[in-house]
């Protein structure tokens, strides 16, 4: 006789299922919404949290890493944060839940709840693949966010600054975002913690670009030392349109950032730029995927990250080309300072080219800083942690100036010089 055993519930597995049974009856949505969250949970609960034995989470085995997920708490109040660039307009979503009062001139806004009732926001609660844990627990549990949607032809003058507070206990939110033909613009999406308290957040932002769009978005995540993120950010590039997309990571106890782009619409292009600064004993993974499935496009990927203490960091990135991707030119590089022997890091790029007309390729370094640097600095009256707080910030430094925003560069070079007094 063959006995059949199930699966084991860890701690955090097991909560997260009580809170979905505890929390269905005041979940907005409709019927079709509450259909998409049960069959979601109901994978969950089949599947759990991914382990190392799932290739596209071997080096985050999220089984063993998240211990304990903190209730959601409702009385949990915020305090309200500025924006990162002075005259932005600025969306939030505090404790869960959404304010829109603010908003740019040409943007249509709409918190996420209101799709969820409406039922407009069910197609979208679905997983990505059997391995999507984010997709999963996200769309299960998802209360608010906001939908935006700019017209064919809209230019944003200042940035459009969507926050995330969080001050304890959980948060998941959604930003499905349609920028239509030629627009321009800047979205800083930016995850801020609002205490000392654990917290929990899921995040899920769909991007849809249109022919001829021109978009910068920058995802800034600043959680506490305590929190677990959990991002993922799936991105559609129309004909000729360009994304620059900026991620920095800058806080969070465990932290999982997933990029996945497809690039749809000949002569488009995608620039990524991450920042990964990772101290104490802190895990953050960036997992990365671009599509190339039509001829004549360009992705550039570049990756720095800087580790001190006992962090552990994480960059995965895969570059696919279709067969009728012609004339394909991708490029990915992963560069890592490693400042610590007990940090580590690991890198695993990838190629999957099946087409013969291209020009892709990839690469990662991990090195200490050169000494040689470290005693022209010092030979010259600069403290050795000031010195090699320099180093470490013109190491990053030249990614943010990319930006050519002269207000925003020097807002995202004030964050990392401020994490870098703290941990070099």
């Amino acid at each position: 006789m063959n006995m059949q055993t199930g699966m084991k519930l860890s701690v955090a597995e097991t909560a997260l299922c009580e809170a979905y049974d505890n929390a269905i009856g005041e979940l907005p949505g409709d019927g079709a919404v509450l259909a998409a969250r049960d069959t979601l949970i109901s994978d969950f609960k089949a599947a759990g949290l991914p382990t190392r034995r799932v290739e596209a989470w071997h080096y985050t085995d999220l089984k063993a890493l998240l211990r304990a997920v903190p209730a959601f708490d409702p009385a949990t109040s915020v305090a309200k944060v500025g924006p990162l660039v002075e005259g932005s307009a600025v969306v939030s979503v505090a404790n869960g839940l959404a304010d829109a009062r603010a908003t740019a001139a040409g943007v249509t806004v709409r918190t996420f709840k209101d799709a969820l009732v409406d039922g407009t926001a069910a197609a979208g609660l679905a997983a990505r693949d059997g391995d999507d844990a984010i997709g999963r627990i996200n769309g299960a549990f998802v209360r608010d966010g906001f939908v935006l949607d700019l017209a064919d032809g809209t230019e944003l003058e200042a940035p459009l600054e969507i926050q995330t507070i969080q001050n304890a206990g959980q948060t998941h939110t959604r930003f499905p975002a349609t920028f239509g033909a030629n627009t321009k613009a800047t979205v800083i999406e930016r995850h801020v913690a609002g205490g000392e308290n654990a917290a929990f957040v899921t995040t899920v932002s769909d991007i849809t670009l249109a022919d001829g769009a021109e978009i910068t978005w920058i995802i800034l995540q600043t959680q506490g030392a305590a929190d677990t993120h959990l991002g993922q950010i799936r991105i559609t590039l129309g004909t000729d349109a360009k994304l620059r997309l900026y991620v920095v990571n800058a806080g969070g106890k465990l932290v999982r950032q997933e990029i996945h782009v497809v690039v749809s619409g000949e002569g488009s292009d995608l620039t990524l730029r991450g920042i990964n600064l990772l101290g104490g004993e802190t895990h953050t993974d960036v997992t990365f995927t671009v599509g190339h499935d039509v001829p004549n496009t360009t992705s550039s990927e570049v990756i720095r990250n800087v580790i001190f203490d006992r962090a552990r960091g994480v960059f995965q990135g895969q570059i696919r080309v279709a067969p009728d991707a012609q004339k394909t030119d991708a490029k990915m590089s992963c560069n890592t300072l490693l400042l610590s022997d007990e940090a580590d890091f690991s890198a695993k790029p990838e190629l999957e080219i099946f087409a013969d007309d291209v020009q892709c390729g990839h690469g990662a370094t991990v090195i200490d800083i050169d000494h040689t640097q470290l005693y022209y600095l010092m030979a010259r009256g600069i403290p050795e942690n000031k010195a090699r707080a320099m180093l470490v910030n013109a190491f990053v430094a030249e990614i943010v100036e990319e930006l050519e925003d002269e207000p925003l560069v020097e807002a995202l070079e004030g964050i990392i010089a401020a994490w870098l007094e703290k941990h070099a």
